[in-house]
C-alpha cells in the first residue's frame, strides 16, 4: 500500500488549520464562534492514516443508524479560537426512548484528526469529541452546550434515529414502481452494489486470473454488517449467526443458492446500506397517515455515505483520491445562481430540469460539496443501459453557444460544468456594453472559471471571423476529460491517491528539502505524444520569439504578449481614452464602454487563461486565438514583423511561404522585410525610381552605393569603427589606432576620465584600408 501520500494528506490538513488558527487570532476583535454540532464519517481511509486501532467501526455520519452502532459526535469552532480559550464543552442526552440506557462514552479520534469536510479544514477545527452508542429503537436528541473566553457561548442539537436492519424485501414493498413512493428498486438491480456479495461469493469477482473474494469484504458488501457485541440489529453478522451460515471455503457458483433467504435479503449493497435501518421509516406512519415515515430515514449527497466504504485503500480508494480533488474544496457560492455546478444539491436540481440553466430551476438551494453523489446516481439509471457507472449525464451536451456535443462519452458530465456558462462569445459582445444580461442572474463579460469543455472542443471564443483549427484531442482521446484526468497508476507511482482517478489532478508537487516540484503525469499522453516527461513539451515556436520553448511557454508568452495590448482596470468615461498600457497582467477587469477591439481580446485572454492549461487542452485553437485577437490589436497576427494587410495586398495571406520577411519572392535577393521598410513593390526585382523608391533613399549592395537620384543626392554611407571598454574612478584612458602593427600608435580623440562605467567610442574608418586599435591607462 502507498501510504506516503495518505500521511502527507493528514499533515497538510494539519499544518492549514494551525496556520489559519495563528493568523486569525491576531485580530483585534474576537472571533466568532461559527459552531457547529455534526455526525463525523470515519472512513476505513482515517483508520489507516491517523493510527486509529484496527477494531474502530466506520461510519457514514448520517442520522439514522442501527442499534449499538457509534455515533461520532464533534462540535466544530471557528480555527482563530484558541483550545486554551474553550472554557467549557457539556453533552447532554434531553431526549432518548423509556428503556435506552445509552450514556456517551470517550471518542477515539484523537486531536491529530482534522474536521471530515475538506473544503473547511482551513477554516473549522474539531473542539470536542464523544460517542453516543444508541442501545433501543428510537430518537435520541443530543445538546452540546460551548462556553469560550471573549467569543461567547451556545447550544447546538443534533437527532439521531436509532433502528434495526430490515433489508431489501421491506423496502422493495414501496419502492418497486407504486404510487406511493418512486420506483428505486428496479434500477439497482443492474448496478454493480446489487450484485458485488452473490457475486464475490460465487467466484465470480476475479484479481490476477482468479477468484478473489474473502470475509473481510462482508464489512461493506453487505447491510449492517457489525461483530460489535452492542450491535444486535438485524444486521447481515445477526442473521448469519441466527441461520448458521458461515464463510465458504470454496467460492463455487452454489454458495449464494445455498444461503438462507433470510440472509439473502440483508446481502449485497441496498439501501439501508447508505440510508440506514429503515426499521422506524417503513413502520413509522408519515405526514400523510400512511407508512414510510420520511423524518427517520437518512437522505443525503454528503460523501461520508460513500467514502466509509470507498476510502479503503489500497483497493477501494475512489473516496480517497476524491479527498485530493478540487472538488473536494468547494465552499459554499456567492449566489444561488452559482448552485447548479457550485453544489451538489443545484447539480443534481439542474439535472432533474434537463440540465436547464434558466433562473428558477434549481429549487433545492441549500449548499452540499461536490461530492460522488453529485455525478453518480447511487439508485442506478436504467437509461442508457451502456452506464456502468451510474452517471447522471451520458448524451448530448449543448454548449453555450449552441454547439451539440455527442463524442464525449463519460467525459459528457464534465462538460455539463465545465463549460463557459456566461453564454455565447457573440451575446455577450452586444450584451455587455449594453447592460443587458450575459448568463442567467448577472451581467458579466468574459470567460466563466474552468470553460475546459469550450477549449477542447474548439467552440465558443472570438475567432475574427478566421477558421481556427483545433488540435485533434476532442476526437483522439476516448471519453474526453476522463481518458486523461481520471487515468489509472500504477500502485508504486508516487502520484497514487493524489493524481488520477478521482483526483481529477493530471500533476503533484513533491517536497524535496524545502523545495516544491510539479511532477506532470504524463502516462496518459504517451501513447500518442512518445516518451515526454512534462506537458510543457517543446513543439513550435508559436510565439514567434526564434526560440522553440514548450508548449505552455509559448502560450504563457502569448498571453502576455496580449495582456499588453489591452487597458488597465481604470474606468474611462470617455471610451477613446482607452488605450493600451503596455503592462503585463495577471488579470483583467471589461468595462462596459471597452471599445470592441478590446473586449474581443480581452474575451479571448480570459478564455485561454480560464482554461488553465495553457495550450494543452487544444493547443492549436488556443494559439490561434492568440494570434488573431494580437493581430487584429496591432495588424500583424503572425508576429513576424509584417503587416498581414502589407502580405494579404502583394501575397494573398500573410502565412504564406513567400510573404515571409525573409523571403525574396522577385528573386534579387531583397528581402520583404526590406521592400516593405522602402515601402516598395517586393514583387519586382531591384530596387528603382520606377519601384516606388522613395527620393532620398540611398542603400547598400555589397561594397558599392546605389543612389537611383545621380549625383543630385549628395547623401553617402559609410562604415565607421566602435571602441568600447570598461573604466574605473581615478584613471584616464587614451584610444590609438595605426593602420598596421610596425607603424607608430596615433591618438584618436581626448583623453577620457574613468567614471566606472563603461565607454563607447565611435571614430570613422573610411579613409583607411585597415586599422588597428588600442586603449591603455594611466
Amino acid at each position: 500500500m502507498n501510504t506516503t501520500n495518505l500521511v502527507q494528506r493528514a499533515l497538510v490538513a494539519s499544518a492549514l488549520t494551525i496556520t489559519v488558527a495563528a493568523i486569525t487570532a491576531s485580530a483585534a476583535s474576537p472571533p466568532a464562534l461559527n459552531a457547529r454540532l455534526v455526525l463525523r464519517p470515519v472512513t476505513p481511509g482515517d483508520v489507516t492514516i491517523y493510527g486509529l486501532p484496527a477494531s474502530t467501526e466506520n461510519s457514514g455520519g448520517i442520522t439514522t443508524v442501527g442499534v449499538g452502532t457509534p455515533v461520532y459526535l464533534e462540535i466544530d469552532l471557528n480555527s482563530a479560537i484558541a483550545p486554551s480559550n474553550i472554557t467549557s464543552i457539556t453533552w447532554t442526552l434531553t431526549n432518548a426512548p423509556a428503556l435506552s440506557k445509552a450514556s456517551f462514552t470517550a471518542s477515539p479520534l484523537g486531536t491529530n484528526i482534522p474536521v471530515y469536510d475538506v473544503s473547511l479544514r482551513s477554516t473549522l477545527h474539531p473542539a470536542g469529541r464523544t460517542v453516543l452508542r444508541p442501545d433501543v429503537t428510537g430518537q435520541y436528541t443530543v445538546i452540546a452546550t460551548v462556553v469560550t473566553a471573549g467569543s461567547g457561548s451556545t447550544n447546538l442539537t443534533q437527532t439521531i434515529t436509532a433502528g434495526t436492519y430490515v433489508g431489501v424485501g421491506t423496502c422493495t414493498l414501496c419502492h418497486s414502481g407504486g404510487i406511493q413512493a418512486p420506483d428505486e428498486y428496479h434500477p439497482w438491480t443492474t448496478t454493480a452494489h446489487s450484485m458485488i456479495f452473490s457475486n464475490g461469493i460465487t467466484g465470480n469477482i476475479i484479481e490476477n486470473g482468479a477468484p478473489y473474494y474473502s470475509a473481510s469484504c462482508l464489512k461493506c458488501h453487505t447491510v449492517g454488517y457489525d461483530t460489535t457485541a452492542s450491535a444486535t440489529n438485524g444486521g447481515f453478522d445477526d442473521v448469519a449467526a441466527q441461520t448458521g451460515w458461515t464463510f465458504p471455503t470454496t467460492l463455487t457458483l452454489s454458495n449464494w443458492a445455498a444461503m438462507p433467504a433470510k440472509l439473502q435479503n440483508v446481502a449485497n449493497i441496498q439501501c439501508e446500506n447508505c440510508h440506514g435501518p429503515g426499521s422506524q421509516h417503513a413502520y413509522g406512519l408519515g405526514p400523510t397517515g400512511l407508512l414510510g415515515d420520511t423524518n427517520v430515514i437518512t437522505r443525503t449527497v454528503d460523501s461520508g455515505d460513500c467514502n466509509q466504504c470507498h476510502d479503503a485503500p489500497s483497493h477501494h480508494i475512489y473516496g480517497t483520491e476524491w479527498y485530493a480533488s478540487r472538488h473536494a474544496l468547494t465552499t459554499g457560492p456567492a449566489s444561488a445562481n452559482c448552485l447548479p455546478c457550485h453544489s451538489a444539491n443545484g447539480f443534481i436540481g439542474r439535472q432533474a430540469q434537463n440540465g436547464s440553466y434558466a433562473v428558477g430551476a434549481v429549487t433545492n438551494v441549500s449548499f452540499a460539496t461536490i461530492s460522488c453523489q453529485t455525478c453518480h446516481e447511487p439508485h442506478g439509471n436504467t437509461i442508457p443501459t451502456n452506464n456502468p457507472h451510474l452517471l447522471r449525464v451520458m448524451g448530448a451536451v449543448t454548449m453555450p453557444d449552441g454547439t451539440v456535443i455527442t463524442n464525449a462519452g463519460t467525459g459528457a458530465i464534465c462538460l455539463e460544468c465545465h463549460q463557459n456558462r456566461n453564454g455565447s462569445a457573440t451575446n455577450q459582445l452586444v450584451n455587455y456594453p449594453a447592460g443587458k444580461g450575459t448568463w442567467f442572474g448577472g451581467n458579466s463579460f468574459g470567460a466563466h472559471d474552468n470553460p475546459q469543455g469550450d477549449m477542447i472542443e474548439g467552440v465558443n471564443a472570438m475567432t475574427y471571423g478566421q477558421a481556427i483549427p483545433s488540435s485533434p484531442h476532442r476526437v483522439a482521446v476516448t471519453n474526453l476529460c476522463v481518458g486523461c484526468h481520471m487515468q489509472s497508476l500504477a500502485a508504486n507511482d508516487p502520484g497514487l491517491y493524489v493524481a488520477g482517478g478521482h483526483s481529477w489532478n493530471m500533476s503533484y508537487n513533491v517536497i524535496t528539502n524545502g523545495v516544491t516540484n510539479t511532477v506532470d503525469e504524463v502516462g496518459a499522453c504517451m501513447p500518442c505524444h512518445g516518451p515526454i516527461t512534462s506537458f510543457n513539451f517543446q513543439t513550435a515556436d508559436y510565439n514567434g520569439d526564434g526560440v522553440i520553448e514548450g508548449v505552455q511557454t509559448e502560450v504563457q508568452h502569448l498571453l502576455d504578449k496580449l495582456s499588453t495590448m489591452l487597458p488597465n482596470s481604470t474606468y474611462q468615461a470617455n471610451s477613446n481614452n482607452y488605450v493600451a498600457d503596455g503592462l503585463v497582467k495577471t488579470s483583467i477587469s471589461a468595462k462596459t464602454n471597452w471599445p470592441p477591439k478590446f473586449l474581443k481580446a480581452g474575451y479571448n485572454w480570459q478564455f485561454v487563461t480560464m482554461d488553465g492549461s495553457l495550450g494543452v487542452h487544444n493547443v492549436a485553437y488556443a494559439v490561434g486565438l492568440l494570434k488573431a485577437s494580437i493581430g487584429d490589436l496591432t495588424g500583424d497576427s503572425n508576429n513576424d514583423g509584417l503587416p498581414d494587410a502589407w502580405q494579404v495586398q502583394y501575397f494573398g495571406s500573410a502565412n504564406s511561404p513567400a510573404a515571409a520577411p525573409n523571403a525574396t519572392p522577385a528573386g534579387d535577393g531583397i528581402p520583404n522585410w526590406m521592400k516593405y521598410l522602402l515601402g516598395v513593390n517586393p514583387l519586382i526585382p531591384g530596387l528603382s525610381v520606377t519601384n516606388g523608391l522613395s527620393i532620398g533613399v540611398v542603400w547598400a549592395n555589397g561594397s558599392s552605393l546605389n543612389n537611383p537620384y545621380g549625383t543630385t543626392n549628395t547623401i553617402q554611407i559609410y562604415t565607421a569603427a566602435e571602441v568600447a571598454f570598461d573604466t574605473a574612478v581615478g584613471k584616464t584612458y587614451q584610444i590609438q589606432a595605426a593602420s598596421s602593427i610596425s607603424s607608430g600608435w596615433q591618438n584618436i580623440g581626448a583623453p577620457i576620465p574613468g567614471t566606472g562605467e563603461s565607454v563607447s567610442y565611435l571614430t570613422p574608418t573610411r579613409k583607411n584600408v585597415q586599422q588597428f586599435f588600442r586603449v591603455y591607462s594611466y
